[in-house]
């Protein structure tokens, strides 16, 4: 039992998976940061030179970033359905292993935790 909460909470590696997840928001916010700078920069070699417009100011790259996103992507995200074969995204296929864990025996299920162990330890 003791096995079983310790796999199934996430703590398969002891070696701090975890603290990599404080890294996810600086990492959004330098990309932010980044697009934004290389928008600018771009805009303000091309644009001017080729269609005699004038330079902006990185809140205006910004604005323009985001109004690019809005008018050709959308905020869909990823788990839309369209490009992933009908299983649902992510959460399909978080539901087709939840399902097949449910179904496997408890050998199946041991052997498997010990897979998990070895390749990621």
């Amino acid at each position: 039992m003791n096995e079983e909460k310790e796999t199934m909470g996430g703590n398969y590696c002891r070696g701090g998976g975890r603290k990599w997840w404080l890294l996810i928001p600086l990492c959004v916010i330098a990309g932010i940061f980044g697009f934004g700078l290389i928008v600018m920069y771009l805009w303000n070699e091309l644009m001017p030179h080729l269609f005699s417009l004038g330079q902006i100011t990185y809140c205006q790259a910004l604005g323009i970033l985001i109004l690019s996103k809005i008018l050709f992507g959308g905020f869909k995200g990823r788990g839309c359905g369209c490009r992933c074969g009908g299983k649902g995204g992510r959460w399909g296929q978080r539901r087709e292993w939840k399902e097949k864990w449910m179904n496997m025996s408890d050998e199946e299920k041991a052997k498997f935790k010990e897979e998990w162990k070895n390749r990621c330890c």
